[in-house]
């Protein structure tokens, strides 16, 4: 949960004397064995204000890799929530050349890539005075319950808190702070985009006309519900991969998705997370010439793999026990061993300890099914 900010404490950190105090504390170690030393400068510095201090000082060490709001406001579970700054871009290119109103605008990181004249509003009064300072008088923002509009004619954006009243996540829409369809209902005609954990069960969301999972580096970071006029015509499912590393790519239920059944071929894909939780996998293998290992698995395999992507060269593969995959392993010199394990129910960190590589090589193995089969693939990873 973090530390409880108070309107004095955000007003604190936003005088001449806060901004002094957090830049004379921003290189304490703030590790567990620091932290009797680290309150103690705290005190002498800040002594009405030291543990939000030192909150904000931890707080805006944990954003730098994700968020782009320079000497930034933020509590502990509005941080964690709030968006990347790289998707919170991409997201916010579908409002362009419109105005948009964020009805659960928090501490402003996402409220800040909107559309100049987009607005954003909240019922916490310490996230809207966190808003006002990380915000810079670029949006407007003021305080509203999103469950009665405030707003009319612009488009809605809403991240409800996806924890319940005792602080614990939840999966549940209902539970979501609005819950789901409550924002639909409060929100009839309007176009709008809720936020969400990649985890819900997207069929809560009747109402949502197109859904997108967006990764960013290899990790799943959201889903987002579009309706209306923010929807793309024809596409009721979409996944989008940003990378650091090469240029961002989209794939969507609208292309096709006929694709074959084969034994492993040159090279094994396992596609990114957002095109599994999308649904997209045949989608993506038939955009790629690839195919399935398995009609209900994920794994995909083919002569040539995706650019840009770490896919894996197959060595060798077989019926899985764990004998034959030990004598693989010797007959191959593995000693480090990456174990990958998708529609078995095998731990791999156990497995690996029992198996006991010794080698000089390095591999990977892919436990799978094929059909009723257990199935191991060896495999090295490399860069395509």
């Amino acid at each position: 949960m973090g530390y409880g900010f108070s309107l004095d404490d955000v007003a604190h950190l936003r005088s001449q004397a806060g901004c002094a105090a957090l830049s004379a504390l921003a290189d304490l170690p703030l590790t567990p064995d620091s932290r009797l030393a680290d309150v103690a400068a705290a005190r002498k510095v800040a002594p009405d204000h030291f543990a939000a201090v030192l909150e904000t000082v931890l707080l805006r060490r944990r954003a730098a890799d994700r968020l782009d709001l320079v000497d930034g406001l933020f509590t502990a579970d509005a941080l964690q929530q709030a968006t990347a700054h790289r998707v919170a871009e991409h997201r916010a290119r579908r409002f362009a050349g419109r105005i948009a109103h964020d009805v659960t605008c928090s501490i402003g990181a996402d409220l800040a890539k909107l559309p100049e004249g987009s607005f954003g509003s909240d019922l916490d009064p310490v996230r809207l005075a966190m808003a006002r300072h990380n915000l810079r008088g670029s949006h407007e923002v003021l305080r509203a319950d999103a469950l009665r509009p405030v707003s009319r004619d612009v488009a809605v954006v809403a991240d409800p808190a996806r924890r319940d009243s005792a602080g614990r996540r939840t999966w549940r829409p209902e539970d979501f702070l609005p819950p789901l369809d409550d924002l639909a209902a409060a929100y009839p005609g309007r176009d709008l985009a809720v936020k969400c954990a990649p985890g819900v069960d997207f069929a809560v969301a009747p109402w949502a006309d197109e859904v997108e999972l967006v990764s960013l580096d290899g990790s799943v970071r959201e889903a987002c519900l579009w309706t209306r006029g923010l929807a793309t015509p024809g596409v009721t499912r979409r996944a989008t991969v940003l990378r650091s590393d090469s240029p961002e790519w989209t794939i969507t239920a609208a292309e096709p998705d006929d694709c074959p059944v084969t034994p492993p071929d040159a090279w094994l894909v396992d596609p990114d997370g957002a095109v599994v939780r999308a649904g997209l996998v045949r989608h993506y293998a038939h955009r790629h010439g690839l195919a399935q290992l398995d009609e209900r698995i994920a794994y995909l395999t083919g002569p040539v793999p995706p650019p840009g992507i770490r896919a894996f060269r197959v060595l060798d593969h077989g019926h899985y026990t764990e004998k034959a995959l030990r004598a693989v392993l010797r007959a191959h010199d593995v000693g480090r061993l990456e174990i990958l394990v998708r529609g078995l129910d095998v731990d791999p960190n156990p497995l690996r300890r029992r198996l006991k590589p010794a080698g000089s090589a390095e591999a990977t193995v892919v436990l799978t099914r094929i059909g009723r089969t257990p199935t191991w693939v060896l495999a090295r990873a490399e860069r395509t």
